[in-house]
């Protein structure tokens, strides 16, 4: 059964929904957020090169600041 609210995530074991690792591909990223999401990063480059190229300190803050 789909759990209400998570859109395709999912919870930790202690309940929390996870967030986006720092490993996870612009690429991936693209998908959710549209192509130009991180523009002018190459599709492989790491979310966390990402956030320090743009000074960022989260997903979150990173897709705010648009």
């Amino acid at each position: 059964m789909k759990e209400p609210g998570l859109d395709g995530r999912h919870r930790d074991a202690n309940g929390r929904i996870s967030e986006k690792h720092g490993n996870t591909k612009v690429e991936t990223l693209r998908q959710t957020y549209g192509e130009g999401f991180a523009k002018g990063t190459r599709s492989d480059a790491k979310l966390s090169t990402v956030l320090k190229q743009k000074g960022a300190q989260s997903l979150t803050s990173l897709v705010k600041k648009k």
